[in-house]
């Protein structure tokens, strides 16, 4: 590394450490001000309050970096030109590409790092952050008791100090018991009283003396029911013990918060995406299988069939969820054997399943079986079915089976009584023949129907069934139109998560392209005009970033469009200011803009009409 190289990457590390700080202190402080009223006065150990700021001092790093790149490339290019340096080394024939070189690789460095730490350590965080967050909400106050108020801080009690002579020491007590859950039932008074924790303040004992103990019992308020029972007790000392365990901050399982997609890296949330993905495919076969059904007169002479593409998909995830629930349930903890030996060659050799580990090849042939059985039970061609059909119709009908009652004749060959399978056969012969269907009406038959569908009765209820079709049909679109868009809703989010990983990695390097020579124009170092430009850009980085990501999230345009928005929208300023840098532009100086003016000025004074002479008219 040339030493022009060491200086500049020298001057830069400085100011970027120190930026970089600030920044995210600075965020950082804004970040806790959202819970200050929910993580302060909660009589925390000092432990955990560091933890969470640690916490939210990773967590920040992402949005931090750029901001912190921006700064810091202003500053030190602009004490660069400041001090005449950028124009000596150009003056050398070194370039100003070539001198934004090592910052450049430093920068390019830091996204991949920024990338890796949005990927890996900030969902873990994040993790951890939101479950220390929502213990400290959780965790009940500290135990403050004021005058004149009631505190409902111990759980099942409310307790009134009308004055307290010091931490200890209190005067006039009020307690309500609520640990019957009956209402304020139970009242004790007390003139003076101590307040004091014991065995590690886990527990608090408090003494009450001079007092009475009123109790009330508890009636259905019944007109005719006798007056409920009231006692008073009076008592020189009554010591009464409160568990401070509320008080305590207790963890919660990290898992809770396992469904966030702060909390997850790039193939996690591609994994929630595939899950959405045929989820929605589910729902689009799940519409189209149940419209056709709503429609009374539709399927009658047409179908409403899904897209092959919807059938394919739905038919994948179907045998996809087959296999999981072979792998989950197949085993020998559930009592199946992991291998086996099927006894149909064309069932076991057809079988896709049978060539994975874990699959048992006779369950594969008995659930083939169930389901060649299942198919021939809706032809009609099932044994058992038939044979069901034909005793219902018998039984329907008067008659006994005859082939079952021979049976149990021959199996109780001393039983006496009369012939049942000739009387049967006798009776299922005298049955007369059902009536063929009528295919077509005659020109009377059909005008008598149609008399009779053109009554007012009739076509009211017609036009109220009609009605109530529609509306079922409308709500159950409505419903599953809100169901589809929520789902595709959490899909755009999702993908918008996994895009701001590239994202904000990659903004480090084009802040880089707009500070740098934005700093090489203005020549000027130290804190005043770069700290006012920079947070000019990352305003409107900001603001562009949360521009697209609503519209990706809404959307009203494409998701990779909507999240690289901002990166897309600055990439021209950094373009323009590299190209003005490199001319030497004066762009904050009056001069340039003068020259500006007068240049619009001659050019508009060109498409001015002249006014001629009187010579030249004569």
């Amino acid at each position: 590394m040339k030493k022009l190289d060491k200086l500049i990457l020298g001057s830069f590390l400085g100011p970027f450490l120190l930026t970089f700080i600030v920044v995210d202190f600075i965020l950082l402080t804004v970040n806790m001000l959202k819970y200050f009223d929910e993580i302060f006065g909660k009589d925390l150990p000092f432990a955990v309050y560091m933890e969470l700021i640690g916490y939210f001092v990773i967590s920040i790093s992402p949005m931090a970096l750029p901001l912190a790149v921006l700064l810091s490339s202003l500053m030190t290019f602009g004490n660069l030109g400041e001090h005449f340096e950028l124009t000596a080394i150009k003056s050398s024939g070194i370039s100003l590409l070539r001198a934004l070189l090592p910052i450049g690789v430093f920068v390019v460095f830091l996204s991949v790092f920024a990338y890796l730490s949005n990927n890996y350590l900030v969902p873990r965080v994040n993790l951890k952050t939101f479950s220390l967050l929502y213990d400290i909400r959780k965790k009940s106050p500290a135990l403050d008791i004021k005058e004149g108020v009631f505190y409902n801080g111990i759980p099942n009690y409310s307790i009134k100090v009308n004055r307290k002579l010091d931490e200890v020491r209190l005067e006039d007590v009020l307690i309500y018991d609520h640990t019957r859950g009956q209402g304020n039932l139970h009242l004790i008074t007390a003139d003076s009283g101590r307040m004091e924790p014991f065995f590690n303040e886990r527990y608090m004992m408090l003494t009450l003396y001079h007092g009475n103990s009123y109790q009330e019992g508890q009636s259905q308020r019944g007109i005719k029911d006798k007056p409920v029972a009231f006692s008073r007790t009076q008592f020189e000392t009554n010591q009464m013990v409160f568990s401070l365990d509320a008080f305590d901050m207790k963890r919660t399982p990290e898992n809770l918060w396992s469904n966030s997609k702060s909390i997850k890296n790039i193939g996690e949330i591609r994994v929630d995406l595939d899950s959405m993905d045929r989820e929605l495919n589910h729902w689009y076969f799940f519409n189209f299988a149940n419209t056709e059904a709503s429609y009374n007169y539709f399927g009658r002479n047409r179908e409403l069939d899904p897209p092959q593409a919807i059938v394919d998909k739905k038919n994948e995830s179907d045998s996809l969820r087959n296999l999981k629930y072979k792998e989950e349930n197949e085993n020998a903890e559930n009592g199946l054997p992991i291998t086996g030996t099927g006894t149909n060659g064309d069932t076991t050799s057809s079988s896709p399943a049978l060539g994975r580990p874990g699959v048992d090849s006779s369950l594969v042939e008995r659930s083939s079986q169930r389901n060649d059985n299942a198919s021939n039970g809706q032809q009609g061609n099932s044994p058992d079915t038939a044979a069901t059909q034909n005793r219902g119709r018998a039984a329907r009908s008067g008659e006994v089976d005859s082939v079952r009652t021979g049976t149990l004749a021959a199996e109780k060959p001393g039983r006496s009584g009369p012939d049942l399978r000739r009387i049967n056969q006798n009776a299922a012969a005298n049955i007369p023949e059902k009536p063929a269907p009528v295919l077509s009406l005659s020109p009377a038959q059909q005008k008598t129907l149609d008399s009779l569908r053109n009554t007012p009765r009739y076509q009211t209820s017609q036009a109220t069934v009609g009605l109530t079709a529609a509306r079922n049909i409308k709500n159950n679109f409505t419903t599953n139109k809100a169901r589809i868009e929520e789902v595709e809703r959490n899909y755009r989010v999702f993908k918008v998560a996994w895009y701001q990983k590239y994202t904000q990695s990659l903004a480090c390097f084009v802040l880089f392209m707009i500070g740098a020579p934005l700093g090489a124009i203005i020549k000027k170092g130290g804190l005043g005009m770069p700290v006012l430009l920079s947070i000019i850009f990352f305003i409107m980085y900001y603001m562009l970033t949360i521009t697209g990501e609503k519209w990706a999230k809404e959307g009203m345009s494409d998701t990779l469009f909507g999240t690289f928005f901002s990166n897309l929208a600055l990439i021209p300023f950094g373009l323009f200011f590299l190209r003005q840098a490199r001319k030497d532009a004066r762009l904050f100086e009056p001069d340039f803009y003068q020259g500006i003016w007068d240049k619009v000025v001659k050019v508009a004074g060109r498409f001015r009409p002249q006014k001629k002479l009187k010579e030249d008219i004569l």
